[in-house]
């Protein structure tokens, strides 16, 4: 096994080599959150401006370029992200994947933005105007590609369009649906599918993670995402949520959103909206896909309530989690939930 990469991305990469010989302007890694994309484009980053790559493309990882960009000094690499990620308190629904957070120093005032903002790509003109180090290439990675607003997507589009020489561009995406039309059709796309349930269960283990299958369900098959919920720390907080969700009562509303308060707010709605697909996936098609072990409960309450209504729970859990990150009340958002939650199952037909 390559252990340069995950196991699961053994074959992604050799596919990846084929490209090296007329590389494209710029390339964009799609597939789920929390499958490694960041770190195997890294890694891709890097074998690009090794000096002294290995026979199976690999950087060598002893080279003086090898050594910049381990420690993100390299000059002819830019990574653009969005500043909650430097800030460390990205939201892991949103931008899921396996890069250690860091702190910035003299951070301002005002909150991270969790876009790529235009003065970001505004500022990789000069960048881009400076010779290579060595006449070697010059690469930019995008992380993740749908946090770019609107301004910012349209100035990295005229980059696109007319591409300096010597420069590649890596765009990593967990929704590429969500990105300018104009800039996909400037990419060259590479799809990065799931691991198999045997790769992703064996490496789970090998991290030292308990009862893998039930994790890794939750995580709908992604095994970064599952290691993470797994070390988190809030499967007491999880199993309440489930309980209230399988045994809806107003009564009891109350007091679990007591409980769940310091748990965060994103979790716990991405927690409902996987509850609430397998519900309608049990009502439409008898399958469940997050939470297998709760079937036959999922089932027993998905009989008796119209996929309309399940349909519209959706639709509020995503608007719901729109607003997470800044509730008035922390207690008053959980009680909402979990009481509308609850009047889903009051009015059945």
């Amino acid at each position: 096994m390559d252990e340069l990469i995950y196991p699961w991305q053994q074959q992604a990469w050799l596919q990846l080599q084929q490209l090296r010989e007329r590389l494209p302007h710029a390339i964009l890694f799609h597939g789920a959150q929390g499958i490694g994309k960041l770190a195997f484009v890294e890694k891709f980053a890097q074998s690009l401006l090794c000096e002294a790559p290995v026979s199976n493309g690999h950087a060598c990882g002893t080279c003086a370029a090898c050594g910049w960009f381990l420690q993100y000094g390299h000059p002819d690499y830019r990574r653009v992200r969005p500043e909650v990620l430097d800030e460390g308190d990205a939201d892991e629904s949103t931008t899921t994947e396996e890069e250690p957070a860091t702190k910035k120093s003299g951070a301002s005032a005002r909150s991270p933005s969790k876009d790529i903002r235009i003065e970001q790509v505004r500022s990789l003109a000069t960048f881009m105007n400076v010779s290579t180090h060595r006449s070697g290439l010059r690469v930019i990675m995008l992380y993740p590609a749908e946090a770019l607003n609107s301004a910012s997507a349209n100035a990295l589009l005229k980059t696109l369009e007319e591409p300096p020489p010597s420069t590649i561009f890596l765009l990593i995406s967990h929704r590429p649906e969500r990105l300018l039309p104009t800039i996909l059709s400037r990419c060259r796309k590479f799809a990065m599918g799931m691991p198999s349930a045997t790769d992703a269960l064996d490496w789970l283990k090998t991290q030292g993670v308990k009862d893998t299958e039930r994790w890794l369900a939750e995580q709908g098959g992604a095994p970064l995402a599952a290691l993470e919920a797994a070390q988190s720390g809030s499967a007491e907080g999880h199993d309440d949520l489930l309980t209230q969700f399988a045994r809806p009562d107003m009564a009891t509303a109350l007091s679990v959103a007591e409980r769940l308060q310091k748990i965060p707010l994103s979790s716990l709605v991405a927690w409902q909206q996987r509850w609430l697909y397998d519900l309608l996936l049990v009502k439409l098609c008898a399958k469940v896909r997050y939470y297998p072990r709760h079937q036959k409960v999922l089932t027993a309450l998905a009989a008796n309530v119209p996929a309309e209504r399940l349909q519209q729970a959706l639709r509020n859990a995503g608007e719901r989690r729109a607003v997470a990150d800044h509730p008035l009340s922390a207690r008053l958002f959980i009680e909402d939930m979990l009481l509308e939650y609850t009047q889903i199952f009051s009015h059945t037909e």
